[in-house]
C-alpha cells in the first residue's frame, strides 16, 4: 500500500516520505480499513517535529483521524461489518501506523459507522476536534439559563464545534479570534459576541458584553497565552476547561488564581474516559444528522503533499480542518 511515513522527527519537508509500505491484516478484534480521506491535526504535526506522542518506533504512519471503508475484520468481528463506511478515532495513538495510508488496521470499537449520506470528508474532520469539543462543552453541564462560556479559538477544528455545541447545551457564547474572517465562522456558528484578541481588548470587551460579572466557563485552546486573563475575565468561582497550551512548562499566576478561586480542569482526547468517548460518539450521530451543524473544512491535500499540509497547519494560517486524500 502507498503511505505517508517518517522514521525520524524534524521539519516536515525533510522527514515525511511517501511510498511503499506493508498492508496490515487485521489481528484478533481488529478491522482493516480502507483509507478514503484522513485527518491532520495539530498533534499530528507536534509529533512529527518530536513534540508529544511518543516516537520510540522505527517508523511511523502518522494522525489519529480519518475515515474510509471496512475491507476485513480479524477474528472475534462481525463479518457484517465488511463494506461498511466508518469514521475513526485514535489510530495513532500508542500505536506506530495510524490513517495517513490506503490501508489501516486498528481495534473494531474504534471504528465507528459513517452514514451514507455524510462524506468521508465530514467524517475524517471528527475524532480528535469532535470527542475534544464534546468534552470540553459538557464537562459540566449549565446550571442556570443565562451562563456565559468563553471559547478560546472559536473559528478552528475544536473551536467550531464547541461554539455549535455549547450552544445547543443552551450557553451564550463569546468567541474569540484573530482576524474579521474568522468572527464572521464564528458568528456565523452561533457565537453571540466575537472579540478578536488581537486588536481588542479581551478583559474590557467580556466585561462589556456580560455587564461586568465575568463569564462562568472558558474553553481553552492555549493555557499559557491566556492564563493571565483568567482573573479579568472570569466570575469569581469560576472554571476553565484546558485541552491545549503553546507552551507546557510556563509559570502560571496561581496566587491570583488561588485569590479568585478560579477551577482548572486539563484533559487529553487520547485518553478520554469510556463512559465519556461512548457519549461523545452517540452524540455525533445526532449532528451527523443535522445538516445545519457545520464542519470547518479548510484544506485537502492529495497524499503527495503530506507535508504540505503538515506546514498549513503549522503557518496557522489555515481555518478548520485539513485533510489528506487517498487516491487508490
Amino acid at each position: 500500500m502507498r503511505a505517508a511515513f517518517y522514521s525520524s522527527t524534524g521539519t516536515a519537508k525533510q522527514v515525511l516520505h511517501v511510498g511503499e509500505q506493508p498492508t496490515p491484516t487485521p489481528e484478533p478484534g481488529e478491522v482493516l480499513v480502507r483509507i478514503a480521506v484522513s485527518g491532520v491535526n495539530p498533534s499530528d504535526v507536534k509529533a512529527r517535529s518530536g513534540i508529544g506522542i511518543s516516537t520510540a518506533q522505527p517508523l511511523i504512519i502518522p494522525h489519529s483521524d480519518g475515515a474510509g471503508v471496512i475491507t476485513a475484520v480479524g477474528s472475534g468481528v462481525d463479518s457484517g461489518r465488511i463494506g461498511q463506511r466508518v469514521w475513526i478515532w485514535n489510530a495513532r495513538w500508542d500505536r506506530a501506523f495510524g490513517t495517513a495510508a490506503e490501508f489501516v488496521a486498528l481495534p473494531a470499537s474504534q471504528a465507528v459507522p459513517l452514514p451514507d449520506n455524510v462524506a468521508f470528508e465530514v467524517g475524517a474532520c471528527l475524532g480528535i476536534p469532535w470527542l475534544t469539543a464534546w468534552y470540553s462543552v459538557h464537562f459540566r453541564e449549565p446550571t442556570a439559563d443565562d451562563e456565559w462560556i468563553l471559547v478560546a479559538g472559536g473559528a478552528g477544528s475544536v473551536g467550531s464545534y464547541a461554539v455549535q455545541l455549547a450552544k445547543r447545551a443552551g450557553y451564550r457564547v463569546i468567541a474569540t479570534v484573530s482576524s474579521e474572517q474568522k468572527a464572521s465562522i464564528a458568528r456565523s456558528l452561533g457565537a453571540d459576541a466575537v472579540i478578536n484578541y488581537r486588536t481588542d481588548d479581551v478583559a474590557a470587551k467580556v466585561s462589556a458584553i456580560v455587564g461586568g460579572r465575568g463569564v462562568d466557563r472558558i474553553i481553552e485552546v492555549d493555557l499559557a497565552a491566556n492564563a493571565h486573563l483568567y482573573t479579568k475575565i472570569l466570575k469569581p468561582g469560576g472554571s476553565v476547561i484546558v485541552y491545549g497550551s503553546s507552551d507546557w512548562n510556563k509559570p502560571l499566576p496561581l496566587h491570583p488564581w488561588l485569590r479568585h478561586g478560579v477551577t482548572v480542569s486539563l484533559f487529553i482526547v487520547y485518553e478520554l474516559p469510556a463512559d465519556v468517548r461512548r457519549a461523545a460518539i452517540a452524540a455525533s450521530a445526532e449532528v451527523l444528522a443535522d445538516p445545519s451543524f457545520s464542519h470547518q473544512i479548510a484544506a485537502i491535500f492529495p497524499l503527495d503533499q503530506v507535508a504540505e499540509a503538515h506546514e498549513a497547519i503549522e503557518s496557522g494560517g489555515v481555518i478548520g480542518n485539513v485533510l489528506l486524500s487517498i487516491d487508490h
